[in-house]
């Protein structure tokens, strides 16, 4: 294999891509989101700067991908923590848990998404919406919400989607860079909002319960068509 060919190759195995060359589109993408309040001093451990906290708030999340161009039906739970950067305000991707290897593989190749494995899962349950984390046998989030309880207005759900989001990008020896992405092609197709109930469950190697419960704020659930976008370096912590 020629030096040039090499060049245009996109991940490792060298012969044996797991994820396409382009842009992933997501159609019937479902969010379960669950607003909470934790400690200050939790969040300040995790945060990485320039990123900075104005409020001790963290969201978890369940999405159910109903079909992935490149990789199939999928679903992926995890928590953000609402931050600024300068004057912009945005997420930090702070943790990801998937069952899919490919879409696992390319957050962390082609973005700075903080993937790793898990299973979640979301389910209506007698009224409710059941969104859970499994990390091999082992129980680590339950999240519940009143199912389409009071419709929520389409354009703040949209707002929720498309709000700017940091993560780090490590590549040892090579690459540690904050790297921002947002979402700019979205369609909401449905959104509702209602009350809710989530535990945390303390294990080693998914540490969601190290920011934890102290008060739900709100949660949304949220059915969208959308285009992921690249993620762009806008912090070089190696020349910092």
């Amino acid at each position: 294999m020629r030096a040039e060919e090499v060049r245009h190759r996109i991940s490792t195995p060298l012969t044996t891509p797991v994820y396409p060359p382009r842009a992933t589109r997501f159609t019937d993408r479902e969010y379960f989101n669950v607003v909470y309040r934790t400690d200050p001093e939790a969040l300040r451990a995790v945060v990485p700067e320039p990123l900075e906290i104005d409020e001790p708030l963290v969201r978890f999340e369940v999405m159910k991908m109903g079909d992935v161009e490149g990789y199939g039906p999928y679903l992926e739970c995890g928590q953000v923590i609402p931050v600024r950067h300068g004057a912009e305000r945005g997420e930090y991707l702070h943790a990801m848990h998937l069952d899919n290897f490919a879409a696992t593989a390319a957050g962390r190749e082609l973005s700075a998404y903080p993937k790793t494995v898990g299973t979640p899962a979301l389910f209506p349950d007698n009224g409710a919406l059941i969104g859970t984390l499994d990390y091999g046998t082992q129980r680590v989030a339950t999240a519940s919400m009143a199912y389409k309880w009071e419709p929520m207005d389409l354009e703040e759900a949209r707002a929720q989607i498309t709000v700017p989001t940091y993560g780090v990008k490590i590549v040892p020896e090579l690459v540690c860079a904050l790297a921002r992405t947002e979402i700019t092609d979205v369609t909401v197709k449905g959104a509702w909002r209602g009350p809710a109930r989530l535990e945390l469950f303390a294990h080693v190697m998914a540490p969601l319960a190290d920011l934890p419960v102290r008060e739900v704020i709100s949660a949304s659930h949220i059915l969208t068509d959308l285009t992921l976008a690249p993620a762009v370096p806008v912090h070089d912590y190696l020349a910092a």
